[in-house]
């Protein structure tokens, strides 16, 4: 015969468990809900949990119930917080939106004026020296170049000066009387650069070549400002001597690029000078402009006053 270990169907420790996962299952639900309910709530279905619990007697739920409890000890119900409702909520700024895009366009014309005039001002300057130095360019006695803000009047040093020194020729002096009348009439502060190539020098009168470069460099200074043409405050002189070589000095031909004076015309203060007027000019128009707008949008708009005749 078979024992009753072997009888067929579900052992009965199985019911059992099953009752338990229930009652375990219904505990935690009871836990989570209590972050939404009161205490009050938590009275009212008391009773009826505690059948579920094996709990046998009857407590009423307006009476506070007895004993002790570590869900009570240790639990403040907190308040509820409102869903959350999606909204679209409209930005607005203290100006009105036309004049953010009329300080763009603005600030954009401004910034094409400069550089239109900028531009113009220089090539009618290169134009003027190019008139005024016409055979000595023909000739590869000076370079002329220019960038948006300078222009560079580069003499080699051939028909300038004499090898190892700084007094200038009589071609070169009238050279650079021409030169003084141009740039006296250009704005922009004014340096002059002496260079040399890298052929170590040492003479009664120059001990190296930082001295000779900057004679050289002194020497055209001098010459334009005979005849108080060019204002003193504008020059200013520097001496290089082989420090910015152009080419390398490995030839004759490559030192002879060396060996040159630079008169350089900065034009960038008198560009920021006319970019701050234009700019003070447009803040006043910005000005009036704000002042109208305000007016438009004034529950009682008041006319401007206008000048009689």
């Amino acid at each position: 015969m078979d024992g009753e270990d072997d009888k067929p169907g579900i052992p009965a420790w199985v019911m059992t468990f099953a009752d338990l996962m229930s009652l375990l299952m219904c505990f935690f639900v009871l836990l989570l809900s209590f972050s939404e309910i009161d205490a009050q709530k938590f009275k009212q279905i008391a009773g009826e949990l505690s059948k579920a619990f094996g709990v046998q007697r009857d407590i009423p739920a307006l009476d506070i119930p007895m004993g002790t409890s570590p869900i009570f000890d240790n639990f403040s119900p907190g308040k509820p917080e409102p869903t959350p409702v999606d909204s679209v909520r409209q930005q607005t700024t203290e100006e009105a939106p036309q004049l953010e895009t009329l300080k763009a366009e603005m600030e954009g014309k401004l910034q094409q004026q400069v550089a239109d005039t900028t531009e113009k001002q220089v090539e009618t300057s290169v134009d003027a020296l190019r008139d005024v130095l016409e055979n000595e360019l023909q000739e590869g006695r000076i370079q002329l170049e220019h960038d948006r803000k300078r222009i560079v009047i580069r003499v080699e040093e051939k028909g300038s000066f004499p090898s190892g020194s700084a007094d200038m020729t009589a071609d070169f002096e009238d050279m650079l009387d021409k030169i003084a009348d141009v740039i006296a009439r250009l704005p922009g502060e004014i340096t002059i650069e002496g260079h040399t190539d890298d052929i170590p020098i040492h003479t009664a009168r120059f001990q190296s070549n930082w001295d000779l470069s900057a004679a050289r460099a002194s020497s055209v200074a001098n010459a334009l400002l005979i005849g108080d043409a060019v204002q003193p405050e504008r020059l200013k002189v520097q001496g290089y001597a082989e420090t910015r070589p152009r080419a390398n000095n490995d030839s004759s031909e490559n030192r002879a690029l060396n060996r040159r004076v630079e008169i350089i015309i900065d034009l960038s203060g008198s560009i920021e000078e006319y970019e701050a007027q234009l700019r003070r000019l447009m803040e006043e128009d910005l000005g009036e402009l704000i002042k109208d707008l305000e007016l438009q949008d004034s529950p009682n708009p008041q006319p401007r006053a206008t000048e009689q005749p």
